[in-house]
């Protein structure tokens, strides 16, 4: 996953306690139950093994999951924020991904016990927006499900388009239906034809001062509608990526070497040109979780005290570029980096 776009600033006090730039800390947590959504999406409910409350999260945030053999994946949080005794999340068995979905479809059951992060939200809701849109593609709706509880409990001025291949490959469909038939839920089935489904440009051609819109769903869908809402004003546009964009910048220069101080040590190593931050730290025997190793998961941050970072992430805003970056891509424009390791 990858989130752009929202800035974390914006955020309430309760939202700044879980946001990116928080310690990354873990936690326990047991399988509850396994749901089968679609013949290709499970639904799991995580809780406390002690039957405890869960820390608390907001409407947005995602897990990390560390499912077996240093495999951590990234899953959105689809269950309601205020109901602090259970997390679920919804996983699509990607075939043509990197294994993290295959070997949690194949490994998930009640009663097993995970390690997870804390929840980190990186794709919140905006405090102050008159009207919220939603698009969601696919299993891109999984965010989508905990923002619409916490905006049907402030009553708030929201609708969503949820866009999938067919009847039989929606997840949610069930708990979605009363907000289907208000006319909050929009569906747009499209046979695997893009064309015969939503038409993204009509449906952002006019902004609404005071709209914030978030989106979240394949690669292509997200290309489209970044497109589609290139003229809405940037700090109203949100989104969350879970693969690599395929529309990313190009890398300003090529690589340089540089050095990295860690502060705890006082070592200092060489970054070569053909090596990342994190597989310096690796060798040097520092372990650091990483799971995209591509700037969109989020999974590496790390805050750094001195020098000037070449951000290549499309995670982080301007205000958390100042203080974090991710080390499985970011590199150096001064000679040294100072990282608080």
């Amino acid at each position: 996953m990858n989130w752009s776009g929202n800035r974390i600033d914006s955020h309430t006090d309760e939202e700044k306690a879980v946001t990116a730039v928080s310690p990354i800390t873990t936690l326990i947590v047991r399988i509850q139950s396994v749901v089968r959504e679609t013949d290709d999406i499970l639904r799991l409910e995580l809780v406390d093994p002690s039957g405890s409350e869960l820390p608390v999260f907001t409407a947005g945030a995602h897990l990390d999951v560390h499912i077996a053999d240093g495999l951590i994946r990234q899953y959105s949080l689809s269950s309601d924020p205020a109901d602090r005794h259970r997390y679920e999340i919804a996983v699509l068995n990607e075939r043509a991904g990197r294994g993290g979905s295959k070997a949690l479809h194949e490994t998930a059951k009640p009663g097993l016990t995970w390690t997870v992060s804390m929840p980190r939200n990186h794709f919140p809701l905006i405090e102050g927006a008159s009207r919220h849109l939603l698009i969601a593609g696919g299993i891109g709706v999984t965010p989508m499900m905990a923002m619409i509880a916490t905006l049907e409990a402030r009553e708030a001025d929201w609708r969503m388009h949820y866009c999938t291949r067919a009847p039989e490959k929606t997840a949610f469909l069930a708990r979605l239906k009363p907000l289907i038939d208000a006319g909050k839920v929009i569906m747009h089935h499209d046979g695997g034809d893009p064309s015969k489904g939503l038409d993204i440009p009509a449906t952002l051609r006019s902004v609404v001062p005071g709209t914030h819109l978030y989106y979240c769903g394949p690669s292509g869908f997200m290309a489209a509608v970044a497109e589609a809402a290139s003229h809405w004003p940037k700090d109203s546009v949100h989104c969350e990526y879970f693969t690599a964009p395929t529309d990313r910048p190009a890398v300003a220069r090529a690589n340089q070497p540089f050095q990295i101080k860690l502060k705890s040590s006082g070592k200092v190593l060489d970054v070569p040109a053909d090596k990342t931050i994190v597989q310096v730290l690796r060798v040097n025997g520092i372990d650091v979780d990483t799971s995209c190793e591509e700037g969109y998961c989020g999974t590496c941050l790390t805050r750094y005290l001195d020098g000037e970072p070449e951000h290549r992430d499309t995670v982080l805003d301007d205000n958390d570029r100042a203080q974090y970056l991710m080390v499985c891509c970011a590199r150096s424009r001064s000679p040294l980096l100072i990282l608080d390791l």
